[in-house]
């Protein structure tokens, strides 16, 4: 059970005891926690019922591109880099902050790519890297060929 799991069910336990006719204090003693912390969990539950009890992701911030821009993101995007006036159909950070830039006005800082990337369900994709002299033929050749020279344990029985 995860730390913001155990947490949760903390706080839906205390509110369980309070349900039965515990006080807030005697909660908070059994909890380990605060009475205001016991007493702010009773008012999210009073105001929004048990289910407010749950774990609440940070906010954050709002994101600086609408609802419809980031609709409209993936298809810009689905046209391929070179499309958008770039050499080569690899998207990169970088680009597609610049495309959001010239498209949208909006400015965002390369770092932050990706969870604009996550938001509209892309991943980020990291290349395999390669030896340009690779030779796809040899490598299976020498694949083919590893068990006659794989070392094999002696046996002593044997001369």
């Amino acid at each position: 059970m995860s730390s913001m799991e155990w947490q949760e069910e903390r706080r839906k336990r205390a509110y369980e005891l309070v349900q039965t006719g515990w006080s807030q204090k005697k909660v908070a003693e059994a909890m380990g926690v605060t009475e205001g912390a016991v007493s702010q969990w009773m008012k999210r539950a009073r105001e929004g019922g048990v289910e407010a009890l749950r774990h609440q992701a940070p906010p954050g911030a709002d994101s600086k591109l609408s609802a419809e821009q980031l609709a409209k993101l993936p298809a810009i995007l689905a046209r391929g880099a070179e499309a958008n006036g770039f050499v080569g159909a690899v998207w990169t950070r970088a680009r597609v902050r610049h495309v959001i830039q010239d498209v949208f006005g909006v400015s965002y800082h390369v770092d932050h790519m990706s969870y604009v990337l996550k938001k509209i369900g892309w991943s980020r994709q990291k290349p395999i890297r390669r030896a340009a002299q690779r030779d796809e033929a040899k490598i299976e050749e020498w694949k083919e060929n590893w068990p006659q020279v794989e070392k094999k344990p002696h046996n002593k029985d044997k001369p």
